[in-house]
């Protein structure tokens, strides 16, 4: 499975123009779509087609950055069938579709695609790890999963009025490329009705305010920032780590630098407090691990009017709700040998598996109802979620990704 992100990576001689935007999955012709067979592979000739050694689970051609709405059919005509589509960095858009024998249900899911550049000089400065990753290349990558996927057809429209909204953070935010590893930011786009909201998540692994500025990732958020947009800012587990980088000093005043560049662009920036690390006391209470840096947030939101969602104190009651031992599980805490060349068991008690994502993921979502965002009204409509009630792990059911050799996030 390693060979999938290198073979992605490749870009196409060919131009963006020359590439279909809708394919036929089914072994029939359907008017004004390409019909693409098992047999066809992406190549560096060809610009569109399955990844080679997914097993067909992998499906990619070449598109320049933007949004776009993908219109999805899903069904089989031999079997009941059961899908769940990542895109890119396996970032969740939709979720057990399931459909029965026959029958052909149409889903649309809004979509950010992006790569490095900036502008003719200028492009984001990518670590080594983030040259095989699927969100910087010039191409749209899907994964299907679930018990059963099957999918007919894909069509592609660009949609140059949904709203982005734009994520800065660290590995804790990051569309996380393998398994066990993931993150809310991944998650989160699952949560949006089509049409209306793009999610564009930048975080990565292992930064911080400083540096996520250093290597012009903010600067390539505000090159694609348009009015109305909106930038979600979640940092602290390595500000924390710099030498004489004090919370309500270097922290700050980075932060009032985001929220002013956002706000000349006509953004809307929205700060959210870093989530607690994994650490109890003996009395089952977290510890905060985070020094004065959420209250610095705090009162910087507070300072300069701007939206805060408080995950630091959400995440408190949700940990504390399930429990010193059963929290691992929302954790990556993970025996030896359960992936491919993982020698040594992984106890980690900063980044999250796929249960303990999702599960903030949903509180972003409260959160986002709860400070009444206007793009609330663009949330799917789900039950209500509360953080002392997490949802019961013996039935929570995830599709997990295709195992790849582990690498565990930056910022560990």
């Amino acid at each position: 499975m390693k060979k999938i992100i290198f073979l992605i990576g490749l870009i196409s001689h060919f131009s963006f123009a020359q590439v279909p935007q809708k394919f036929n999955f089914e072994a029939l012709n359907k008017k004004g779509f390409v019909a693409v067979t098992s047999e066809q592979l992406y190549s560096s000739t060809q610009p569109y087609g399955y990844v080679k050694g997914t097993n067909n689970h992998f499906f990619t051609f070449d598109l320049s950055e933007g949004n776009y709405d993908v219109k999805v059919c899903f069904g089989s005509n031999t079997d009941d069938s059961e899908t769940t589509i990542k895109v890119e960095n396996r970032r969740l858009v939709l979720e057990k579709i399931q459909a029965s024998k026959g029958e052909t249900i149409t889903k649309t899911f809004t979509v950010n695609l992006r790569n490095a550049k900036i502008d003719e000089t200028k492009s984001v400065n990518l670590k080594p790890r983030e040259s095989t990753y699927l969100h910087w290349d010039n191409q749209l990558t899907f994964e299907f999963c679930g018990k059963k996927p099957a999918v007919k057809s894909i069509e592609i429209i660009p949609n140059n009025k949904a709203i982005t909204v734009f994520l800065a953070g660290n590995s804790t935010v990051v569309d996380q490329v393998q398994e066990p590893f993931s993150a809310w930011g991944q998650m989160i786009p699952r949560f949006f009705n089509a049409h209306k909201v793009a999610i564009a998540n930048h975080a990565e692994s292992g930064e911080s305010l400083k540096s996520f500025v250093s290597e012009n990732r903010l600067e390539k958020i505000l090159s694609q920032m348009k009015k109305g947009d909106y930038l979600f800012i979640e940092f602290a587990h390595n500000d924390q780590k710099i030498k004489d980088f004090r919370p309500f000093v270097e922290y700050r005043n980075l932060l009032k630098d985001f929220i002013e560049k956002t706000r000349k662009k006509g953004g809307n920036p929205v700060l959210v407090t870093s989530m607690h690390r994994r650490n109890f006391d003996a009395n089952g209470k977290i510890i905060n691990t985070l020094g004065d840096f959420p209250e610095a947030m705090r009162l910087t939101a507070q300072e300069y009017n701007v939206p805060l969602i408080d995950l630091n104190a959400v995440s408190k009651i949700l940990w504390e709700s399930m429990g010193v031992e059963e929290s691992q599980k929302a954790f990556v805490h993970v025996p030896a040998g359960v992936y491919p060349n993982q020698e040594k068991a992984i106890a980690d008690n900063t980044h999250f598996s796929n249960y303990g994502a999702y599960q903030l993921a949903k509180c972003i979502v409260e959160q986002i109802k709860k400070i009444q965002l206007p793009i609330s009204k663009y949330l799917v409509q789900t039950n209500s979620f509360d953080p002392h009630f997490p949802d019961n792990l013996q039935t929570w059911d995830f599709p997990a990704s295709p195992a790849i050799p582990v690498i565990k996030p930056d910022g560990n």
